[in-house]
């Protein structure tokens, strides 16, 4: 509450400086203005990818609902998953594909807020869930006796909501301050969807307070989260390494193959974006491995999870496969 009433105070003495220029009410969004003659096929592809994204989580959540045996703890995070990344991409694809079918893509500031507030909402949200999902595995591998009585559906059903609550409330204090932003710089975006820094650019005022905020927050979230999981990986490792046979050690191992595999892919994508020093960034560079980030991690992780996973690929086959009718003769 002070830090709010400190914020506003500070808008209110720097209002008379705001820059020369009328009050924008929209942004321009580039996309990638550097793909000329791509245009349509870049659409069709990344359309393509979108319809796979939406089909392939939407599966996973249908087979484990579908699928008793599927229920347990790590599926029921799995189906959080899935359901997270379909809006993740959502928030996103729309806006890039109209990037690449108009001459000017243009988003009024609420939308452009109300894009950006999802997307980091549910950015932030992803880390949690995929940290409960290391401490699920952990406990699994390494306290398999006590797994039963500590990883119950209650505890499943909170962990699950305190990620939800958690990342909707790290976001959406940092919006209200971002809301109450007067807007008349530069209007142009180049990226492909509403990202925070451009937006803060584009305010009259001094931003220092949200742009420490912001760092605040990325902090807590990635590089804490992050320091989670690794040592929770390192218990499993450390556990699966006493397990004499090979054939138990890789089975084991397999259980956590397709979440490491995952948090690598994001952890990867998001510490070269937010991490390295801005001097050395590159906005191209950032929007590359956004794309990853956003489009392609989506639709990779029900592969990911399903490829080498036989009670998934099962369970997809006995809900694909329709019984046969026999016709009497």
């Amino acid at each position: 509450m002070v830090l709010r009433t400190y914020f506003l105070a500070r808008l209110s003495r720097l209002s008379r400086d705001m820059r020369n220029g009328t009050t924008i009410t929209e942004f321009i969004l580039l996309g990638f203005p550097d793909i000329q003659g791509l245009q349509i096929p870049l659409f069709i592809v990344i359309f393509f990818i979108y319809i796979l994204t939406l089909v392939g989580n939407g599966l996973i959540i249908v087979i484990v609902w579908a699928e008793p045996r599927l229920q347990i703890p790590m599926y029921f995070f799995l189906c959080n998953l899935s359901f997270l990344e379909t809006w993740y991409t959502t928030t996103v694809i729309p806006k890039l594909l109209e990037t690449f079918v108009v001459a000017r893509a243009t988003i009024s500031i609420p939308c452009c807020l109300l894009q950006s507030f999802f997307h980091f909402f549910l950015g932030t949200t992803e880390f949690f869930i995929l940290t409960i999902m290391s401490f699920d595995r952990y406990l699994a591998i390494c306290k398999p006796l006590r797994y039963p009585t500590i990883m119950t559906s209650n505890l499943c059903l909170q962990l699950a909501l305190s990620s939800w609550m958690v990342g909707f409330t790290i976001v959406f204090c940092q919006m209200l301050l971002l809301i109450q932003l007067p807007f008349c710089g530069n209007n142009v975006i180049n990226h492909f969807y509403c990202d925070v820094g451009p937006i803060l650019k584009a305010a009259c005022v001094d931003t220092s307070i949200l742009e420490l905020l912001g760092l605040l927050a990325t902090i807590l979230v990635i590089p804490g989260s992050l320091l989670f999981t690794v040592i929770s990986y390192i218990y499993i490792l450390s556990t699966i390494l006493q397990i004499p046979s090979a054939t138990g050690r890789q089975k084991t191992f397999s259980t956590c193959a397709s979440h490491l595999t995952v948090v690598s892919l994001l952890y990867g994508a998001v510490l070269f974006m937010y991490l390295r020093p801005t001097t050395h960034s590159s906005f191209k560079i950032n929007k590359v491995v956004s794309v990853l980030n956003t489009i392609l991690t989506p639709l990779l992780n029900p592969f990911i999870y399903t490829i080498r996973n036989k009670e998934v690929k099962a369970a997809l086959r006995k809900t694909m496969t329709c019984p046969k009718t026999h016709h009497p003769e």
